[in-house]
């Protein structure tokens, strides 16, 4: 779980993580907050032993902070949980199922089919995810449907061998292409999102946008896991 700014949400998103059956431990890296949420996520620490709190000592953004708590991930499934509330963490056992089932290597949840829940914002954001997911199908040769999903499911030791190195949100297209060169299992599964506004702390924007576009060309031409 990368965090950023995040203390009005981070009690409940964690204790909601928590609360799930199949958690066993719970890796949080605070890309160096400034808003409070180091000092909560100590105390939260010391409250639940299945929690590992981790702190970046610059912001660096989100894919840093994932390569950091990928690295300290013990248990054999690994799934991307933000810290805000746009996510449910009672969808866990749909995201997992295939790779529980033994039949994926990695799962994205794709918040654009089935019938769940969907908060309804944003035009030129979905238009963009849905740009952004063809030029990377494109590229990739796969068919998602979701590209920006934050909930990405892994096998521990498949994300753990990914050489990652995008700081920002540049991990969603690099992670995808990497992948893809690894001839994995990957499957898509529905789930609900909850999307907020910018109001109420999202943090994306347009420059990010332009820089999704510049790593899914980056890695496609590199043609390299490396």
């Amino acid at each position: 779980m990368p965090v950023y700014n995040e203390k009005q949400t981070l009690r409940e998103i964690v204790a909601r993580v928590l609360q799930e059956r199949l958690v066993a431990e719970l890796i949080v890296v605070d890309d160096c907050s400034q808003d409070g949420s180091w000092p909560l996520l100590q105390e939260l620490a010391a409250e639940d032993q299945r929690i590992t709190a981790l702190r970046l000592e610059r912001n660096q953004g989100k894919g840093a902070a994932l390569r950091a708590g990928f690295g300290k991930v013990s248990a054999p499934y690994v799934i991307v949980q933000d810290a805000d509330l746009e996510y449910d963490p009672a969808e866990y056992g749909v995201v997992l199922r295939p790779i529980m089932d033994g039949k994926a290597d990695v799962v994205f949840g794709s918040r654009f089919i089935g019938s769940g829940p969907h908060r309804v914002l944003y035009f030129w954001h979905y238009a963009g995810n849905r740009f952004l997911t063809l030029l990377s199908n494109m590229c990739t040769n796969l068919n998602l449907s979701d590209l920006e999903t934050c909930y990405k499911a892994f096998r521990r030791e498949v994300i753990q061998s990914v050489r990652l190195q995008e700081d920002r949100f540049g991990f969603e297209p690099e992670v995808t292409a990497r992948l893809a060169r690894m001839k994995l299992r990957i499957y898509e599964v529905a789930i609900s999102y909850h999307g907020r506004t910018y109001e109420e702390g999202k943090k994306i924007g347009w420059r990010d946008g332009f820089s999704a576009i510049r790593c899914i060309l980056k890695y496609w031409r590199s043609g390299s896991t490396s």
